[in-house]
């Protein structure tokens, strides 16, 4: 009998990650013997040292390494080489292939929320969740403008894309139909944080996070209470689950089961 095929996930933290259950709980409906792990690592290196020697098909790439891992590869798709930063990985024939379902997975769960053709967008952050953000808001035809704390990085990415770019001091001034925040400020366990002072909330009538644990950030909640239209991170992570699964198997995998596991968990920690 055949080893179950090997998959993983790398990054720093990736305890709060509901990656696992969501994959495995895939693979189990598509009938596919397959693990898939989760691993904290300290550099992309060890990423691909970890890849390369347990026989890992496939590894989803997560924070801080989306941008870092990219020059380890052999190989990298155009659409993740023109967004600069990868979070997915295949495995074939020994060569390991990067690819970036994050654009994908955004603009398919946003698609289902609001018309993104003409549509400005305030991108919060400029790592590589928000390169993945203004790639695809670009490609969609929606109107990017990116904000983050450090300007030099807002200033880097609006040049790498020709978009609008604002330093994080001048939020107050900005007027846009969306806000996506792209930034991990939120995340379990530190559910407190937010990036945006809600006094600010008012200026943005959607307001997306990308973050999907919890489901409701501190900025959802302080958004809808403020009137915005909200949207958590919850159905984006899971298109880009389904389209590493996709690259992985050749499969389309069930989107449905995968958002079922993944709320039925985040309702336990309600």
């Amino acid at each position: 009998m055949s080893e179950p095929a090997r998959f993983a996930l790398f990054g720093n933290p990736v305890a709060q990650s509901l990656s696992p259950i969501m994959i495995t709980a895939a693979f189990a409906r598509m009938g596919i013997a397959a693990g898939y792990t989760a691993y904290r690592v300290d550099d992309a290196a060890e990423v691909i040292r970890q890849i390369r020697g347990s026989g890992i098909r496939g590894a989803s790439i997560t924070i801080p390494f989306k941008e870092t891992v990219m020059a380890l590869l052999d190989e990298v798709d155009p659409a993740a080489a023109a967004i600069g930063a990868v979070n997915t990985v295949v495995e074939r024939d020994g060569r390991l292939t990067g690819f970036n379902t994050d654009a994908p997975g955004l603009v398919r769960d946003l698609g289902e929320w609001i018309a993104i053709p003409g549509t400005t967008f305030v991108v919060l952050g400029a790592g590589g969740a928000a390169r993945a953000a203004v790639y695809s808001l670009r490609e969609a035809g929606g109107i990017p403008i990116i904000v983050n704390r450090t300007a030099e990085r807002a200033r880097a990415l609006a040049e790498s894309f020709g978009c609008r770019w604002e330093p994080a001091e001048e939020i107050g001034r900005l007027r846009a139909d969306c806000l996506i925040n792209t930034t991990p400020l939120g995340m379990f366990p530190e559910t407190e944080r937010t990036p945006l002072e809600e006094r600010f909330l008012v200026r943005f009538p959607w307001i997306m996070d990308m973050i999907y644990n919890p489901m409701k950030t501190r900025l959802l909640r302080e958004a809808e209470a403020t009137g915005c239209a909200v949207r958590s991170g919850v159905g984006m992570f899971v298109h880009q689950g389904a389209e590493q699964i996709r690259l992985w198997t050749g499969e389309e995998p069930p989107r449905e089961e995968m958002r079922r596991v993944v709320l039925e968990r985040l309702g336990n920690h309600d």
